[in-house]
């Protein structure tokens, strides 16, 4: 009864046409390869799955978002390969993937879920929230005015159809419902501390006065949290002990989770995430936001630079310049562009906007 109930479902999921909100392009494609989609909540990859489906024969493919309660996962095992046989089913796509669905034989199998696992003939995509460049695409002009809408939405697109008024408590709800309790506390608490020093240690003894919890569960939820991208860290150079930094996923989040405000802080976050996005090598040091080593460069984020304190910034950190060869040093700011002489560097002031749309 249950293998028949089953049978009725995935030709209702066969039958329903696939709804698609008008979809920019991201940098990330699809093609015929068999893939393994991963991503937080809301990076976009049901969008990437869907726009690459309506561009094939609806009769070609069968979409399943696993989160469907009506699913038993058992009883679909008996039933998806025939389904999929009978209907000739060259595309099959399991959205919100769900550990122990077996899959059939296709031509092309398609899977998102948050954290990858380990299939050898999946090819392995990892799904950020928008970079700047793409971000710009939901913009209906470009001008001054898009950099700091990226600052007040971050990157996820939905954050565009989500009024203004309702932005705190749509993000709130969202990433709760993401998370289990325990890792939901430790992202706000990482909102909290954004682009600072902490460590799961950290972490753990401001939680526990207030909840109970072991060290070991939190660890655990931590280190979840960050192969899943919620959260990210960034270690000092040559220093692997060192407590790291920690950075959100959005900086949506910032202002969704934590009442306190700093904006150079939140910049940081910006800068961060536009690097780990292109995939750098990164550091930080002692007086250094980020240590590019592949190419001798130092990166200082300053929105409202000043050329003043950036000369004694610069002096506090000639030792590290001297003793790595820096050979470029960029600053980081929200519209203020120049070139300054420095005796050990080439050093230049470059907005936001420009550094994240050129070749970083």
């Amino acid at each position: 009864m249950i293998q028949f109930y089953m049978e009725i479902l995935l030709e209702e999921f066969y039958k329903t046409d696939l709804h698609l909100d008008k979809f920019h392009p991201r940098k990330l494609y699809l093609d015929a390869q068999s893939y393994q989609i991963s991503g937080i909540t809301k990076s976009g990859k049901t969008q990437l799955v869907k726009s690459y489906l309506l561009t094939h024969k609806k009769s070609s493919y069968l979409y399943i978002n696993c989160n469907d309660i009506r699913i038993d996962i058992p009883e679909l095992n008996k039933t998806l390969g025939k389904f999929c046989l009978q209907n000739s089913i060259d595309i099959l796509v399991l959205d919100n993937y769900k550990e122990g669905i077996e899959f059939p034989n296709v031509s092309q199998l398609i899977i998102t879920n948050e954290q990858p696992i380990e299939i050898d003939f999946l090819y392995n995509l990892t799904l950020y929230p928008l970079d700047y460049e793409e971000f710009l695409a939901y913009e209906q002009k470009y001008d001054a005015s898009a950099l700091n809408h990226f600052v007040q939405l971050g990157g996820l697109s939905v954050m565009h159809k989500i009024p203004n008024d309702e932005r705190i408590s749509y993000l709130q709800r969202t990433f709760q419902n993401a998370l289990d309790a325990i890792s939901f506390d430790i992202l706000v608490m990482c909102a909290k501390f954004n682009s600072q020093k902490i460590s799961p240690f950290n972490i753990y003894e401001r939680l526990k006065s207030k909840r109970k919890i072991s060290k070991d569960k939190l660890y655990k939820s931590f280190e979840a949290l960050v192969q899943k991208n919620y959260i990210h860290q960034l270690g000092k150079f040559e220093h692997t002990r060192a407590t790291k930094k920690v950075y959100l996923c959005d900086t949506s989040l910032k202002a969704a989770l934590s009442v306190e405000k700093h904006f150079g802080r939140l910049f940081e976050n910006m800068i961060f995430l536009e690097l780990k996005k292109k995939g750098k090598e990164i550091y930080y040091d002692e007086g250094v936001d980020f240590y590019l080593p592949k190419s001798s460069e130092v990166i200082l984020c300053k929105p409202f630079a000043d050329e003043k304190r950036l000369f004694k910034k610069l002096e506090s950190i000639e030792a590290f310049l001297f003793t790595h060869s820096i050979a470029k040093i960029t600053v980081i700011t929200m519209n203020k562009e120049a070139t300054i002489s420095h005796p050990l560097s080439q050093v230049a002031i470059i907005p936001f906007d420009i550094w994240a749309l050129g070749d970083l």
